[in-house]
């Protein structure tokens, strides 16, 4: 098992918000209130907080926003078998886990190690953890689900270092905390969108595991259409290329809340076989495909209020 012990040190490139004396402005009591709240929440027992979770998952779903549009729109393109309330009944048990993680999420940051690590569970660790402890260089496929911030921290609590791309919040006292909780083990190496690709692949390299989430659409310039589901998506190519330079195991793995058992799961599956394939195409195709198996046994994880179908093969707008 890695040290936990020394802090890495942080490159040019990586996104470490720190905290403003700004944030105590009058712009920024709202935050502070919804932040002492959920803080508060952390330790109300886990059941009383899903039964609020359930009480609001309705009446989220009665709004008229773009993300519940967005994910209507994309469970429809994905799911055109089912019917309306089959797919209605995916997005209720989608945005119930949202409020149950969100109502939870004060417990990262001021709950116990030993009262977090009771609220972890890995599934399937044998096809992850060996890799690690060998040296080997791993770049876990994820899918965007709501516990994805347990998921990061439950790896670095027990010495892996963790490396990811993501992008910065809109608002700086929240991008503060969110960062703060995920390096309070002093075990991430977060880059912002805007640093491309290159540093992610530097650190990869060092040994640190990949955190790779590669479902959003983020345009059909650098994208193939492939299929995803019932439809067909603008997937981002360049996972096999990734593997060739990084010569990196591809470990698909999903998070997820257990209502039942309070727990965070983390579901990790084998590495991918015969990857790359050497063609960009057919690694897609084989990304997707993995990210089916896992979110398609997980629907009611699953951020289904993503930009998935943004880019549309002719060229229509869906949302």
């Amino acid at each position: 098992m890695h040290s936990t012990d020394t802090p890495l040190p942080m490159d040019k490139n990586t996104h470490n918000p720190t905290f403003q004396w700004r944030f105590l402005s009058p712009r920024f009591w709202l935050t502070w209130l919804a932040v002492l709240f959920v803080f508060c929440l952390a330790y109300v027992p886990f059941r009383l907080r899903d039964k609020l979770a359930s009480k609001l998952a309705p009446l989220l779903m009665m709004r008229k926003s773009g993300p519940l549009k967005r994910a209507r729109a994309n469970i429809a393109q994905c799911f055109p078998q089912k019917t309306h309330e089959e797919r209605e009944a995916i997005l209720r048990g989608s945005l119930e886990t949202a409020a149950r993680f969100f109502l939870s999420y004060g417990e990262l940051l001021v709950r116990s190690e030993k009262y977090k690590k009771k609220r972890n569970k890995v599934i399937g660790g044998e096809h992850l953890f060996p890799l690690l402890d060998k040296g080997e260089n791993v770049i876990t496929l994820v899918p965007h689900c709501w516990a994805i911030d347990y998921t990061g921290s439950m790896l670095a609590s027990l010495g892996y270092t963790v490396t990811t791309i993501m992008k910065p919040q809109k608002n700086p006292l929240i991008d503060w905390l969110l960062h703060t909780q995920r390096m309070q083990y002093g075990r991430g190496v977060v880059y912002p969108r805007s640093a491309g690709i290159k540093p992610f692949l530097q650190s990869v390299r060092k040994g640190h595991v990949g955190y790779y989430l590669p479902d959003e659409d983020l345009g059909a310039q650098h994208s193939v259409f492939v299929p995803f589901f019932a439809t067909e998506k603008a997937t981002m190519k360049g996972l096999g290329k990734l593997t060739k330079l990084t010569k990196a195991h591809i470990v698909p793995m999903l998070q997820a809340y257990n209502a039942k058992t309070g727990q965070y799961e983390l579901h990790i599956y084998p590495a991918l076989e015969n990857f790359p394939t050497g063609d960009d195409a057919q690694d897609a195709v084989l990304m997707n495909q993995a990210l089916e198996q896992m979110i398609g046994a997980h629907t009611d994880q699953y951020m289904w209020i993503l930009n998935l179908l943004r880019s549309r093969p002719d060229g229509s707008k869906l949302y």
